[in-house]
């Protein structure tokens, strides 16, 4: 399906419980659970059992997330639901990344988890608590303005026209919240451990980098696009997952250029909707999906049918239409060549 795509979602999109209807309902999504099991012990308790500020913690929040995508995508592979792109944002991208066969799932596993424990142990080390937040209602340069009035507050997700989010110090989040608010806009926490995407996860991106030298990444074998470049993955693929963690996050050139491509039904993959709003604030063209349970599967299946019927008929439509005036041309001409 190549105007399908898959987007999986990053940190601040857990709650507590996600993914048990997929466990119980959906024997795909139960391997993909029962595969993490085997390679993070005690994985499945965290996710389904944990407290919503337990899911908090970044050692817990990339895991979590991680494994109830995958099994999520793998519901939708087993209902024949296949995409022609992926992306996924900040930690969504490991996720893309492994669903696209560039690294195995146990891998993937290490992977995730290596990269939670880095950024974590990053966030924990820094001099005063950090966060991030969604600036709203400004436009980009605005808030890129507003943060150089700010030491350590740097614009660091692109998500959408009007909605860019910013990392740095709690105190000078709460600064900057306050100026925000006198130029119009509005600031709404998010649910992060650390200052993601931003100067202060670069010893986590360099150790993740020199990390990274231990696992096999071949070329995705479906297109994906990456958070730095907002183009697919080429040349150093290590080098692009690792600087992602302390660059922005390019979402919203990512889905334009994702839609230029030919993605025309965009389906977000894990929990939460956070993802599916800011595609349809980038684009109203393009038909948006979520599937993060037994439900939202058979919606989504549903909705993927009845699109794919409509574009039958219309074909059938269009090829009656077409046949009826090769007729009627055919028709004049046999009654030109009787008249002479």
């Amino acid at each position: 399906m190549d105007d399908i795509a898959f987007v999986f979602p990053g940190q601040g999109s857990q709650h507590p419980g996600m993914g048990l209807d997929l466990y119980e309902t959906n024997d795909a999504a139960r391997k993909v659970f029962a595969a993490a099991e085997e390679c993070l012990t005690g994985i499945l308790d965290t996710i389904f059992s944990s407290t919503a500020e337990e899911l908090m913690k970044t050692g817990n929040t990339q895991p979590a997330v991680f494994c109830v995508e995958l099994a999520a995508a793998a519901a939708l592979t087993e209902a024949g639901i296949t995409p022609g792109m992926l992306a996924g944002f900040s930690l969504g991208e490991v996720t893309a990344l492994t669903y696209s066969g560039a690294v195995t799932y146990p891998e993937g596993f290490r992977m995730v988890a290596l990269r939670a424990r880095l950024m974590q142990k990053a966030s924990e080390t820094c001099a005063s608590p950090m966060s991030m937040a969604a600036v709203l209602a400004l436009d980009d340069r605005t808030v890129e303005s507003v943060c150089r009035e700010f030491k350590n507050v740097f614009p660091v997700n692109y998500n959408c026209p009007g909605q860019v989010a910013v990392s740095g110090p709690a105190d000078e989040l709460s600064r900057l919240s306050q100026r925000v608010r006198e130029m119009s806009g509005r600031v709404i926490p998010l649910k992060v451990g650390g200052a993601f995407h931003s100067p202060s996860m670069t010893d986590a991106a360099v150790g993740f980098l020199s990390e990274l030298a231990s696992f096999d990444i071949r070329t995705p074998a479906i297109p994906l696009y990456s958070n730095m470049t907002a183009e697919p993955y080429g040349g150093d693929l290590a080098a692009l997952l690792a600087g992602q963690i302390c660059a922005p996050v390019l979402w919203s050139r990512t889905i334009l250029n994702m839609i230029k491509a030919g993605v025309r039904t965009f389906i977000e993959v894990g929990p939460g909707k956070v993802l599916s709003g800011l595609i349809t604030r980038i684009s109203t063209d393009v038909k948006v999906l979520n599937v993060c349970d037994a439900a939202s599967l058979a919606e989504a299946a549903a909705a993927l049918n009845e699109a794919e019927a409509a574009a039958e008929l219309n074909e059938a439509e269009a090829a009656a239409a077409l046949n009826e005036a090769e007729a009627a041309a055919a028709l004049r001409g046999g009654r030109r060549v009787a008249k002479g």
